[in-house]
């Protein structure tokens, strides 16, 4: 099976508005994942919290190369997609709050947030559950005649799970509209895929299948955007899915309770040459995309709305002790729940 890895470059391809998008996304993700980093260290974010800084092009490439009709869904460090799709980032911090106007109305935190009105289907904090999901997602849309998809992210840890095949096999067997993509950080939970696969390069992993398969520069939103459109358009067409092993790297640990004391600061700092933000900010100014004031505007524009996140989730109400009764069932007056 062809495997394709796209190099770096700083050479204009796409229009002013994409670039805009790239670094006005990523921005506003990695500044809102800086935030809460700093709120968990004081105690106002509790529980897990896994934080996506470094690993944004995959998001804001994907973002880019499809539409508003096809369908999100993931695995736990879920703040990032839904705030490139445009959810509220107030809404967000409340949940990772605990909240009751968070997207899940404070019950899910930072492990399970959810918008149904930008078709994100939630982080998942089983590992490799969101794959049969994701699979199931994309048959819907072909079920239903429609030319939408579904995109299924992973860490590179999930696909250990037996899911993680079986999904893949019946997303070939049925012609499913899926993107699925591994977010390959290096270290799944904390365990180099070395040390966890005779398999190293995930990207092979298709080939079982007969699945269009490939490794993608996941550091450049270029690289991710164009395969990512290629797999849409496969996917449009008919001709059903494909794999995307995005090569990324996390800045930070695991979650922020991860000493990461397998790896060294020495390859964290190699990573964070390449940074992803960085690079695409390296192409608007060396191509003028932007100017120097429209940059200035985007950064402050951004710490605003992070600001203004911060203060709607410490403003917001806590839920209330029978709101743990509500949005169990469909059927409100279902009998097994009691008063």
């Amino acid at each position: 099976m062809a495997k394709r890895t796209v190099a770096t470059k700083s050479k204009v391809k796409y229009s002013k508005e994409t670039y805009t998008f790239w670094y006005e996304s990523m921005l506003l993700m990695r500044r809102f994942e800086e935030k809460a980093g700093q709120l968990y260290g004081q105690q106002k974010i509790r529980g897990f919290c896994h934080l996506y800084i470094g690993q944004e092009a995959c998001a804001s490439g994907a973002i880019s190369a499809l539409t508003k009709d096809d369908k999100w869904i993931t695995a736990y460090r879920c703040h990032a997609h839904p705030l490139g799709l445009g959810t509220d980032p107030g809404a967000i911090m409340a949940e990772l709050f605990g909240k009751a106007t968070g997207t899940t109305k404070g019950k899910g935190g930072s492990m399970h947030i959810f918008d149904k009105e930008k078709n994100f289907m939630g982080g998942h904090g089983i590992v490799g559950a969101q794959i049969p999901m994701g699979l199931g997602m994309g048959f819907a849309e072909k079920y239903k005649g429609t030319k939408n998809l579904a995109i299924c992210y992973m860490g590179d840890g999930a696909v250990r799970q037996g899911a993680f095949h079986e999904a893949l096999n019946l997303a070939m067997l049925y012609k499913t509209p899926v993107i699925f993509v591994i977010e390959n950080n290096g270290y799944a939970m904390g365990t180099a895929v070395k040390r966890s696969s005779n398999v190293e390069d995930l990207s092979t992993l298709g080939e079982s299948y007969d699945m269009p398969s490939f490794a993608v520069d996941g550091m450049n939103v270029e690289a991710v955007h164009e395969a990512v459109a290629e797999a849409a358009d496969r996917a449009r067409r008919g001709d059903g899915p494909t794999l995307l092993e995005m090569r990324t790297y996390r800045y930070k640990g695991h979650s922020m309770s991860d000493p990461q004391k397998y790896r060294t600061k020495e390859e964290v700092e190699e990573y964070k040459q390449r940074d992803p933000m960085e690079q695409v900010l390296a192409t608007i100014k060396e191509n003028n995309i932007l100017s120097e004031e429209e940059i200035e505007e985007i950064v402050k524009g951004v710490k605003q709305k992070v600001t203004d996140a911060v203060k709607f989730a410490e403003e917001s109400p806590w839920p209330d002790g029978q709101d743990a009764f509500k949005d169990v069932y469909i059927q409100e007056d279902y009998p097994f729940v009691m008063e």
